[in-house]
């Protein structure tokens, strides 16, 4: 063989492996195996700024000035910011902020609508606090509520007349200027559909999926799971922009995703709405199995029903369940739910000194 066939012939063999070397070592850094998605979840908060400071800084969502700090971190608050507490305006504006933060550094804020968000936009005040209305109140609350008076006067004496025909008009007045707090009228026009939270609520949705989790605030019944999820949040953010009220409404729905409570106990309420119809009921298990099954997921997390013992994940690692009472009204233990990959990881964190 000649010195030139040899030559071609070693070419021949050394090129391919040459080729093998440079695209090896060429290859981008983004090739290496990714970090597994990391979650964190907190359930109820019910207008405790204070709490939820605490645990956004303990579970490192937010830096000493309150701003993102979590990088890529998905971040879920699982509804019922509002009432029994006199914070939910701070807190909805800090969950507001994050939701802007957050993706310029490559994450994401979830907010879930919770059961007390649609009831104050249905005009639900029962468990509305003396310190959300002020929270609303500014110099000209004074004249917006008289006029408020003015232009519903004839209504309001009526009603109040049903009660005690004998009441005066000044009596009336009175009456009803001390049961509207400075701050009703602003708070009622801010939680309209039209108003600035009104409208930020039915935009947050009542259930997603994110990887293999799904994350509602009440649950999630047999019933409901027949529908997409897609088709569930057009349902509510319907329900809520028309400010459906109506028995049959989802978002009053007792199988409804803002308020049932079947997978964690007897529901008497759900019940009571399947009592309507005939046929078996499954149990417990077997409804989680079917819901999970709907929507090709592998575990269900929740709040809406308080369990001060702290976090419980239970079904097998199928359900946890992060309602813990947090606000002080309830003086539960200050938690949250960390998610890497199929790994569910509970923590909580001391309640600061009043």
């Amino acid at each position: 063989m000649s010195e030139r066939v040899a030559a071609a012939a070693l070419r021949r063999l050394v090129w391919p492996l040459l080729w093998v070397l440079i695209a090896w070592v060429s290859a981008p850094a983004s090739a290496a195996p990714r970090q597994p998605q990391r979650i964190v979840a907190v359930g109820d908060l019910h207008g405790d700024d204070q709490a939820w400071m605490t645990i956004a800084r303990a579970a490192g969502l937010i830096d000493a000035a309150g701003h993102w700090s979590a990088g890529r971190t998905i971040f879920v608050q699982m509804g019922d910011v509002a009432d029994r507490g006199p914070d939910s305006l701070p807190i909805i504006r800090s969950l507001q902020r994050l939701q802007k933060e957050a993706p310029r550094a490559g994450g994401k804020v979830v907010v879930i609508l919770g059961n007390h968000e649609a009831m104050n936009l249905l005009g639900d005040y029962r468990y509305t606090t003396p310190g959300e209305y002020a929270a609303f109140a500014d110099r000209d609350s004074p004249a917006r509520r008289d006029r408020v008076y003015e232009l519903n006067r004839a209504a309001i004496e009526a009603s109040y007349r049903l009660r005690d025909p004998k009441l005066t008009s000044d009596a009336i007045r009175q009456a009803w200027l001390g049961a509207t707090p400075l701050g009703w009228v602003e708070h009622k026009l801010a939680w309209s559909p039209s108003g600035d939270l009104g409208q930020w609520a039915t935009r947050n949705p009542a259930v997603v999926k994110i990887g293999g989790t799904l994350f509602v605030h009440g649950g999630l019944s047999a019933e409901i799971a027949k529908l997409p999820l897609d088709d569930i949040n057009r349902r509510v953010a319907a329900a809520m922009a028309a400010a459906d009220d109506s028995p049959k409404s989802i978002i009053n729905d007792p199988l409804g995703p803002l308020w049932y409570r079947g997978l964690v106990g007897r529901d008497a309420d759900a019940e009571a709405e399947r009592a309507l119809t005939p046929g078996p009921r499954p149990t417990i298990d077997q409804e989680l199995t079917a819901v999970l099954a709907a929507y090709g997921a592998q575990r269900l997390v929740i709040a809406h029903t308080p369990i001060l013992s702290g976090i419980a994940i239970t079904n097998g690692g199928r359900l946890a369940r992060i309602d813990t009472g947090i606000s002080r009204y309830y003086g539960g233990p200050l938690t949250w739910l960390e998610i890497i990959g199929n790994q569910m990881i509970p923590h909580v964190v001391g309640r600061p000194a009043p």
